[in-house]
């Protein structure tokens, strides 16, 4: 619980200034924290913060403030916060982009964990569902990271911290870049070896452009972008009826 709290405040977390690994520790031991929710009511505790050892008045009034400025936060620091096994930063802001609200990613992670408690022995996404496999076609999530996203969603402490917090912050959905481009608001697959430019690039060329890219094919999926030597992903799509396009027919696409 400790460690945690201490993650909760981190710098690419709430980043709370004032509020370091060693005030979280004072804290906790002396009954002022136990969840991530009390950090948020600690403006009731004020007089007794600035009565503690090296504090004082302004001091207390200074670690407030920086509390305050932390009741709003985007999405992709909220989930990084929580501290589930495996989502780090990137993977965060990946959910963050995918699913776009608190609202929609809880309910889906909770639909997924609900599924894979359902099927805990399949061994491909499809066999456990659709909310499941959903979440593993978000690129760079394979079964081992939305297990642990499910165990902690299965866990009904983990839902209380969560609905605590919705109740004392507000937390910013993903911005998705405004854009009037053919992809916008797309899912794109890139298969196989691109030519005129690396994976990397066209990644983020889509996604500069307001699309969604994915790691594997799905029938949400609107365009599989297919380079030399597609393999399983180009014909998956075949199968679901995913549009392919070529790499000149991409680039045309998107300008």
């Amino acid at each position: 619980r400790l460690e945690r709290l201490k993650h909760f405040v981190s710098r690419d977390a709430f980043d709370i200034e004032g509020l370091g690994e060693r005030h979280i520790e004072e804290f906790v031991a002396d009954g002022l924290i136990k969840a991530p929710v009390d950090i948020f009511r600690l403006a009731d505790r004020r007089d007794d913060i600035a009565e503690r050892d090296g504090w004082g008045a302004t001091s207390a009034a200074k670690l407030i403030k920086a509390i305050a400025d932390r009741r709003t936060v985007p999405l992709n620091r909220f989930i990084y916060a929580l501290g589930i096994r495996q989502v780090g930063e990137a993977t965060a802001r990946l959910l963050a982009r995918v699913y776009g609200t608190l609202d929609a990613w809880q309910g889906a992670m909770m639909a997924a964990a609900k599924e894979r408690a359902k099927y805990p022995d399949a061994t491909r996404p499809n066999e456990v569902g659709e909310a499941y496999a959903e979440l593993c076609n978000v690129e760079s999530i394979g079964m081992s990271m939305a297990d642990d996203i499910c165990r902690f969603f299965s866990e009904s402490h983990n839902i209380k911290v969560i609905r605590a917090l919705e109740a004392e912050l507000t937390v910013e959905g993903f911005a998705a870049p405004v854009s009037s481009s053919a992809v916008a608001g797309k899912t794109v697959v890139f298969t196989g070896a691109l030519e005129s430019l690396s994976r990397a690039e066209a990644k983020a060329r889509a996604e500069a452009l307001g699309a969604k890219v994915a790691g594997s094919v799905s029938k949400k999926t609107d365009y599989v972008v297919v380079g030399a030597d597609a393999g399983s992903k180009a014909k998956k799509a075949r199968e679901l009826g995913v549009k392919t396009l070529s790499e000149q027919e991409w680039r045309k696409l998107v300008g």
